[in-house]
């Protein structure tokens, strides 16, 4: 599926091309192969709606001037059957072309024809893609950095959906390891001191409250049944009982958050099918790696890593980087991905060229591996940092923020700037009702068309489908401008999925508000003369079909009343 827009440059390249070939069967150009050139948007748009380097970028090939080159180029020029209105030269050779009337009526017949379908593409070509995003340890609640990854990972997801790719989303569950086994030893310690207030934590368990919660809700129930129980049956026991829970409460709180993900895949899958010992099987079969002081080490410099791994401890047992490289290796050939993203957190640097180059030791292409760095979130309320939270006056979670800012207002602040950046949340700015805050801006310019409609419904006036020739008169400035940006949506999912951004998205939809506000200031709808009014209020509609379309994808409600 093309959109106006792709087929319009398009149009565009292969007039000019037709024009340059041409000028060379008539000799106005001499016999060379044509460099590749662009068709670019302008700056100012008052110098047309497009801009082609055709000439520039030609000079060498033709041993002639840009400038006589375009001359060329626009004397052979055909534009019938296009939306080309007209054609000038520039300063040394540029070709500005600015556009019909009718193309500005066909992007809105375009909207109206595909609804809420309209920005989707097959640019993916149905690749596959499996997201994994948030993977928050479950011996603890999710904090703000999950947060965001939350909203990131799932908006990317919808942003490649719509850009034509098949992507699925994907929690993994850290339910083995050195972190499950400090998880058992702090159940296990607050468990025993309800019966005896001697006993001591150690240094490095987990101090929350969660952790002292478990242990009196499993002695609710077992009482000192497991007092005197071997130690590895009690923490056994306790793991048993608080894990599942922890593991519902991220999947509760993610609901909330509204993301679902196709998949829970859990570590300890990964042990018990054998995948682990089988990882390091196929690693030592590569040759690339080596015995020292007792432990497997994997040769990642080889690949480029800054220094080699180790792979299987002294003590026999593995690091976490075997599972990690087992999970991966699942990810893209046992289950055959075509690329898999992981959304890590900016200490995770150091995880990619490692990854990476296990992937490929074990044959596989590195390259179908991303790795999307997001930085560091910072709260900020009364102008600064916030890190409790009022309710409960402890350390701000995913749960405690989603209690205290709007769920819309979080998907949309933790995208409003691209994810290798610093985010500065503004607490306060992100419950306020007013133009200030980007959500409450478009949420309003939705409710605001929906007004428009109602109001003009109850005078019996009502959209109804006009020809693109009715259409035509939209051509005020702000007209323009407004149907140009709409005409922009589908190539920005596309850029928004190449470049893994979902802040490209995010910024397009505020955009659109503030193009739209500016377009009914200055073009009545109302009071406009018949026809114009027809045409103004399809503008409306279509203008209201994409911002539903854009806070769809970023699953932020679309308000008819604010």
């Amino acid at each position: 599926m093309s959109t106006k827009v792709m087929q319009v440059e398009n149009q565009i390249i292969e007039t000019v091309k037709n024009a340059i070939i041409t000028a060379q069967n008539s000799g106005e150009l001499a016999q060379a192969e044509i460099p590749q050139f662009k068709v670019e948007i302008p700056n100012d748009r008052s110098h047309g709606d497009y801009a082609v380097n055709a000439a520039m970028v030609s000079a060498k090939a033709f041993k002639t001037a840009p400038r006589a080159i375009a001359e060329a180029i626009v004397k052979n020029l055909n534009t019938e059957n296009t939306y080309i209105k007209s054609v000038e030269i520039a300063g040394p050779g540029f070709i500005n072309i600015t556009l019909s009337d009718r193309y500005y009526s066909d992007i809105l017949k375009d909207v109206e024809q595909k609804g809420a379908d309209y920005g989707k593409s097959d640019f993916g070509k149905n690749e596959s893609v499996l997201v994994e995003f948030v993977s928050a340890n479950p011996t603890g609640p999710m904090h703000i950095g999950n947060a965001r990854g939350g909203a990131l990972g799932d908006c990317l997801a919808s942003v490649l959906n719509a850009a034509g790719y098949k992507a699925s989303r994907e929690f993994y569950v850290n339910d083995a390891g050195n972190q499950i086994e400090k998880f058992k030893t702090s159940l296990e310690t607050r468990y025993l001191q309800l019966f005896d207030s001697s006993i001591e934590m150690p240094e490095d368990a987990y101090l929350g409250e969660d952790i002292t919660e478990h242990a009196k809700a499993f002695k609710e129930i077992y009482g000192d049944k497991f007092v005197n129980a071997t130690s590895e049956e009690r923490r056994s026991a306790l793991c048993d009982f608080a894990l599942p829970k922890n593991i519902q409460k991220l999947k509760d709180d993610l609901a909330t958050y509204r993301i679902t993900y196709d998949r829970w895949y859990h570590e300890s899958e990964l042990h018990n099918s054998g995948a682990v010992k089988d990882i390091v099987k196929k690693l030592v079969a590569s040759g690339h790696t080596f015995e020292k002081d007792g432990a497997l080490w994997f040769k990642s410099t080889d690949f480029g890593d800054e220094k080699d791994r180790v792979l299987i401890r002294d003590n026999g047992i593995p690091t976490y980087f075997v599972p990690d490289i087992a999970y991966h290796y699942d990810k893209l050939v046992t289950r055959g991905f075509d690329k898999a993203i992981d959304v890590l957190g900016a200490d995770h640097h150091g995880y990619i060229p490692r990854m990476k180059a296990a992937m490929q030791a074990l044959g596989v292409d590195p390259n179908r591996l991303e790795m999307l760095i997001m930085q560091m979130v910072r709260l900020v309320k009364n102008g600064e940092t916030y890190k409790l939270s009022k309710r409960s006056g402890k350390a701000i979670t995913l749960a405690t923020l989603l209690e205290e800012v709007p769920i819309d207002a979080a998907r949309l602040f933790f995208n409003l700037r691209e994810p290798n950046s610093h985010l500065e949340f503004d607490i306060d700015l992100a419950v306020s009702e007013d133009s200030n805050n980007p959500v409450y801006y478009v949420q309003y310019a939705h409710a605001r068309i929906c007004s428009i409609l109602r109001n003009l419904k109850a005078q019996g006036i009502e959209p109804k489908e006009l020809s693109a020739e009715s259409l035509d008169c939209l051509n005020a400035p702000e007209e323009r401008e407004l149907i140009r940006h709409i005409a922009a949506y589908t190539g920005e999912i596309i850029n928004s999925a190449k470049e893994y951004n979902p802040s490209i998205i995010t910024r397009y939809a505020v955009t659109l508000a503030t193009l739209f506000h500016k377009f009914y200031n200055a073009c009545p709808v109302k009071n406009a003369e018949e026809n114009l009014r027809a045409a103004r209020l399809n503008l409306c509609v279509a203008t209201k079909t994409v911002i539903k379309n854009v806070l769809d994808l970023l699953k932020i409600t679309s308000p008819e009343q604010m």
